[in-house]
């Protein structure tokens, strides 16, 4: 099958980003990782009655049909401008009662979850509850590591070892939670990894102790704080933290290995703030518009959050606050994260400086979802062009 979209725009390159963990059995596998190339998004159309758009439309229609094929199951969006450009649901949320994937079947977002632990500590950066350089001390009294701040959790050059690596099942209960996390660390006192600030190491400890800071600051639970702050006031209806210990919600989705096996809970599931937050790529935008309101977050405040920490490696990638950042030699500036916990795959992408977004979420492991991106980001701008120009093998 042939697909139309874009040769210049760098088809022989595809996104394959560092994102959280696969935690099969509890270990942690990184994705492999490559160089995508994308520049700055100047589409002629933000209209989807426009033949332009049309054309798009019916490209991605034709390539999510070969996706599907090769068993992608999940949802996706491309927003332009605050315009839903596409929207489409492929698959069942729920195998075994055959539920369809709709716009209300919310999935796990993985590491996707860290860009809304993230929003919670800089609404409270705003309101003058916290500062970013504020000792973890100042909020948790008990925690051993007395030089770390905010800002080192948030953008993992803190040096703490990843939990997930290290703590062992609870004998008493069926979940850890965010407690016995911080517990362990107060007990155990692990090495860091490296002296604190010197180097970036992507942890999922980092988001634990945050949404704990945040629990902290606010007296209520990370759950309720979410609910409250950021999805009530945005209109996230269909968003929420996940408590594993409760009633599963009807339209949350399952997730599930390549072979459709349901992915059982584990007992890290209870710990809330690097994962634990289920959505939809239509509540996913809505996060993404408000940060462009100016209302929510402070433009000051994103900017520290959009801008890259880690230089001890050279190279475009780079983490800012709770956030994964492109960052080109010509200006353009990709803002992002990725997730993969048990069989979901999420992409959040923002290309910032145009108000270009591509989310695409997934509950039947399928590690091409991480090329995704890539390949929407060549048809959307490929459609702008027509005849033989677009013609191409993928």
């Amino acid at each position: 099958m042939r697909i139309k979209f874009l040769k210049p725009f760098y088809l022989s390159i595809f996104v394959f980003i560092l994102v959280s963990c696969d935690f099969k059995n509890g270990s942690q596998a990184a994705i492999p990782d490559s160089a995508p190339k994308f520049s700055r998004v100047n589409l002629s159309y933000n209209d989807t009655t426009d033949p332009v758009c049309k054309q798009m439309i019916y490209n991605l229609d034709t390539f999510y049909q070969r996706q599907v094929l090769a068993g992608f199951n999940g949802s996706v969006l491309v927003g332009y401008k605050g315009k839903i450009l596409y929207e489409r649901y492929y698959g069942v949320s729920q195998k075994e009662s055959g539920a369809k994937w709709t716009s209300e079947s919310q999935s796990q977002l993985a590491s996707t979850s860290k860009t809304l632990t993230s929003g919670a500590i800089l609404l409270l950066k705003d309101k003058g509850l916290l500062a970013f350089d504020d000792l973890v001390t100042k909020y948790i009294p008990n925690f051993p590591y007395q030089d770390l701040t905010i800002r080192m959790l948030l953008n993992h050059r803190s040096g703490l070892p990843d939990y997930i690596k290290f703590v062992s099942k609870p004998i008493e209960k069926k979940y850890l939670d965010n407690d016995d996390v911080l517990n362990w660390f107060a007990t155990k006192q692990p090495k860091q990894n490296f002296k604190t600030n010197t180097a970036f190491r992507y942890s999922n400890s980092n988001y634990a102790i945050l949404a704990s800071i945040v629990e902290s600051i606010s007296g209520m639970k990370f759950k309720y704080f979410m609910k409250r702050f950021l999805f009530t006031p945005i209109g996230m209806d269909n968003t929420f933290v996940i408590d594993p210990s409760e009633e599963r919600i009807c339209t949350a989705t399952f997730c599930y290995n390549y072979k459709w096996q349901i992915e059982p809970d584990m007992h890290y599931d209870g710990v809330v703030g690097d994962k634990g937050v289920y959505s939809t790529v239509k509540d996913l935008y809505k996060w993404d518009q408000a940060l462009y309101s100016g209302k929510f977050i402070k433009p000051s405040t994103l900017k520290e959050a959009y801008s890259p920490y880690s230089f001890e490696k050279p190279g475009i990638k780079n983490y800012g606050l709770g956030w994964r950042t492109l960052n080109y030699p010509d200006g353009v500036n990709i803002i992002y994260h990725n997730g993969w916990w048990h069989g979901n795959n999420t992409c959040f992408y923002r290309f910032i400086q145009d108000n270009f977004t591509i989310i695409v979420l997934g509950n039947r492991f399928n590690r091409n979802i991480y090329r995704q991106p890539q390949q929407i980001y060549n048809i959307v701008m490929g459609s702008m062009f027509s005849g033989d120009e677009l013609e191409t093998e993928e």
